[in-house]
């Protein structure tokens, strides 16, 4: 497929390198902060607004990607400017982790009746660990993840734990203000997650629950969580567990001095890992070139970063409609199977079903460290797994970039499959077009229902009958 143009300036993959340098300098004389300003996309949550840094991703080179994405997980980690958001180092953030660290601890020094559980949905669920067994624990803390507060899954569980509270201790982690919490009512039910939300607020003043919603400003892709989202998650949780593991079995006393530390020591390897973005922009522009010849990406993974692969080739298909075999992964650590070929994901099932069927349009990244059989690469896996994230989110979002799987900033090859998405189309489609609400929405259930004229019984139908239509749809394309 080539690269989407617009604004009749051609194929943007022959932008010139003073179209780069005005790019460049535009995105670093816009302040970062604003997104924060009360009348930009004023009616957009933070997670679902537009990035004003990336605005033009679609038509930059390979190096220009990588440094806006530079700046654009450089917002995770800057401080508050004014009382509009609180950030990822907030000092409200810093306790707030702090408590639920000594709670964690707890758990830790008495597991036999206690229990931590990590829950959430795609994004969120992938970089949580989500433990089933809860029968028979006295205590337990819940610890439920949507980056956009909006999760049917995860506010059922912690409505669920809101009405026993003598076992569960609720905490949610998010992205958005709480007042930007989704306020539509869940399938078969009255209740919204805005009214979950309200209900921990209240009870967060007593220490009975706890809420870590700091702001890390838009995604570089508007929308995609599985970026900024995906890596605040990973580094709150981290900071949470890493903390309590050290009090309980080092006694190293929780602190604000020493989780401050912690979320810093990830400020350093952002930066670490960005001063290689030379080699950033050689991946990309590589795995760039594959997936416009129709080729393939590939991840070889082994040890602790192997898992980093699996996440991201998973979360390509959802992101940019891109296939399930267009980035593939493969994983040392498991064994063969026989269910199909969606979980041959093992090295030998690499070297048996894809090696032989190589070609010079595909493109295959090596996930490992070369300290592997080195002890001390415990310590230090953590750091090497965000800054693993990191490559892999840039090189797979900058490949499907320069594919054309992106306009602006906005995916445009994904399906509507549920409302989120269906009211995120919609917008989007307003967007571009200029046109009414009203007949953004009619183009899309024309798309979704393959119709020129709507009935009466499409009409009067809701969000999730249209959703449940359009996952029968393998795309449904705003071109």
């Amino acid at each position: 497929m080539p690269r989407l143009k617009r604004d009749g300036k051609g194929d943007p993959a022959a932008s010139s390198k003073s179209k780069d340098l005005l790019m460049v300098w535009c995105q670093a004389n816009m302040p970062h902060y604003v997104f924060q300003s009360p009348d930009y996309e004023p009616s957009l949550p933070v997670s679902e607004k537009s990035n004003p840094l990336t605005r033009d991703i679609d038509r930059a080179s390979a190096n220009c990607i990588v440094q806006m994405l530079q700046a654009c997980d450089a917002q995770m980690f800057q401080e508050e400017t004014g009382a509009t958001y609180q950030r990822l180092l907030s000092e409200q953030v810093v306790e707030t982790l702090m408590e639920v660290a000594q709670r964690v601890e707890l758990i830790l020094k008495d597991p036999q009746d206690s229990l931590v559980v990590l829950s959430g949905c795609g994004t969120s669920g992938r970089m949580a660990f989500l433990i089933t067994v809860c029968e028979g624990k006295k205590r337990v803390l819940f610890i439920g993840i949507s980056c956009g507060l909006s999760a049917p899954f995860v506010a059922g569980q912690l409505d669920f734990c809101l009405r026993h509270s003598d076992v569960y201790t609720p905490v949610l982690v998010g992205f958005n203000p709480a007042h930007q919490a989704r306020d539509e009512p869940m399938p078969g039910s009255t209740l919204t997650f805005r009214s979950v939300v309200q209900r921990m607020q209240a009870l967060a003043k007593s220490h009975k629950a706890f809420l870590l919603n700091p702001a890390v400003g838009p995604e570089a892709i508007s929308g995609s969580s599985r970026m900024k989202g995906g890596s605040a998650t990973k580094i709150l949780l981290e900071v949470v567990m890493s903390a309590a593991h050290a009090a309980a079995f080092a006694n190293t006393p929780i602190t604000y001095k020493g989780v401050l530390q912690r979320m810093k020591a990830y400020e350093q390897t952002l930066d670490i890992t960005y001063a290689q973005s030379e080699g950033m922009t050689a991946l990309l522009e590589a795995a760039g070139q594959s997936l416009r010849r129709g080729g393939r990406v590939c991840y070889l993974g082994w040890g602790s970063l192997a898992v980093l692969g699996l996440v991201d080739a998973s979360e390509c298909d959802p992101t940019f409609g891109a296939g399930e075999r267009s980035v593939m992964y493969a994983d040392n650590t498991v064994q063969n199977h026989t269910q199909g070929p969606g979980f041959c994901i093992a090295h030998e099932d690499f070297l048996r079903l894809v090696l032989p069927s190589l070609t010079d349009k595909d493109f295959v990244l090596l996930l490992y460290t070369h300290s592997d059989d080195v002890s001390e690469v415990v310590k230090l896996a953590r750091r090497w797994e965000l800054s693993t994230k990191l490559v892999l989110n840039a090189v797979s979002t900058g490949a499907h970039v320069l594919k054309g799987k992106i306009y602006h900033n906005h995916m445009i090859d994904v399906q509507a499959t549920n409302s989120k998405l269906y009211c995120r189309a919609t917008r989007l489609l307003q967007k571009l077009s200029g046109c009414p609400q009203s007949q953004c929405e009619e183009a899309l259930l024309k798309a979704i229902y393959q119709v020129d004229k709507l009935t009466v019984d499409i009409t009067s139908s809701d969000i999730n009958t249209h959703t449940r239509a359009a996952r029968n749809r393998t795309k449904v394309r705003m071109h």
